[in-house]
């Protein structure tokens, strides 16, 4: 892959000198309805007045409810739908000018659409990248073979390579379709749901890579995931759709400090806590009980207790209820309300002690 891409410039009547990137202006996205007797339908608009910007160099993350309209508004994006109202500008290219050959060559797309790779091999598939490249021959020099080799490495799946693509899991064949979108070399990368098959751990080495390759290719990188809290600790710029259909933008901590992340997820038995980043389960306390245990050790058993319906109360105020002691072997006392104290091993048992309080 080229260590450098060129970026587009445009001069427009509503400022000069806007260089790359992906640009919504006035956007509205949604869906045209057709009339049997006269061709034409009724507009139905999901998300409406968008003024978006995702920029060079950095990772923006969309977030939102199921059926906030993230998808359509990808799919919007790259222009497998037509806006309602608006415009689009990729690489300082208005989307609605570019001709399919040049907006290959400035943009790639990977979506949740099931791919049909027939006989393909891994390698094979991941070249098809390479095609807006290759002119009319359609045929891969050396420099398309090493930009689909750097590819499938930068996503982990060389080992992958001369597989049957059809033989891969789910979790292995988006890495490949990554892969191939990466070997296009566009200026823009839009994925929705790219870790969507991952384990833990390879959605945090996916997030993280979309997130250098952004900063060391000067990539705009545009994903919509529900990862939320690993997006929220990863994305330079997040796109949030809330319940309302409205979209908030700016730095993840941005719409952390003003409720908006917890406006868009919290539920009846979820809340987001600002303070860390992460949910935790709502629950009403049943009881409540001081707790005597080294710092690194109290955060797992406010967990724990938390879950059984226990909230910690301040040492200064010991309860009625009980107390739950960690002494220095690592040992549990668990003191019920009767005063008795009561040996435990381990969390498993703690939890299920209390259970019977």
């Amino acid at each position: 892959m080229t260590d450098t891409l060129t970026e587009a410039r445009t001069d427009t009547a509503d400022g000069p000198g806007r260089f790359g990137g992906l640009v919504a202006q006035g956007l509205a996205v949604g869906y045209r309805t057709r009339s049997p007797r006269r061709g034409r339908g009724a507009e139905r608009a999901v998300l409406a007045g968008l003024d978006l910007e995702a920029r060079a160099g950095e990772l923006t993350v969309l977030l939102g409810p199921n059926g906030a309209g993230k998808s359509t508004l990808l799919r919007t994006l790259c222009g497998l739908l037509p806006p309602l109202d608006g415009r689009i500008r990729i690489g300082g290219a208005e989307l609605a000018r570019t001709s399919p050959t040049a907006l290959a060559r400035r943009l790639a797309v990977v979506l949740t659409d099931r791919v049909d790779p027939g006989l393909l091999s891994v390698r094979e598939l991941t070249g098809l990248g390479r095609h807006p490249h290759t002119g009319f021959t359609g045929r891969l020099t050396m420099v398309d073979h090493a930009a689909v080799e750097w590819s499938l490495k930068a996503v982990g799946a060389e080992h992958l390579a001369d597989r049957p693509a059809a033989e891969l899991s789910d979790g292995e064949r988006q890495r490949v379709l990554t892969a191939r979108a990466l070997a296009q070399e566009p200026e823009v990368v839009l994925l929705d749901e790219p870790t969507a098959f991952l384990d833990v751990p390879s959605r945090v080495a996916l997030t993280v890579l979309l997130r250098d390759l952004a900063r060391d290719k000067g990539l705009t990188v545009v994903v919509s995931t529900h990862d939320l809290e690993l997006a929220l600790r990863v994305a330079d710029a997040v796109w949030l759709v809330d319940r309302s259909s409205r979209v908030h933008t700016g730095a993840p901590e941005d719409l952390i400090r003003s409720g908006a992340v917890a406006a868009a997820f919290d539920a009846d038995h979820l809340a987001f806590d600002p303070a860390s980043g992460t949910f935790g389960l709502r629950r009403t306390a049943r009881a409540s009980v001081t707790v005597d245990a080294p710092a690194d050790v109290l955060p797992l058993l406010e967990r724990a207790l938390a879950r059984e319906g226990l909230a910690v109360a301040d040492q200064s105020a010991p309860p009625a209820e009980g107390k739950v002691s960690w002494d220095g072997a690592g040992r549990l006392t668990l003191t019920g309300p009767d005063g008795r104290g009561i040996p435990v091993q381990g969390f498993h048992e703690l939890t299920r002690t209390v259970r019977t309080w």
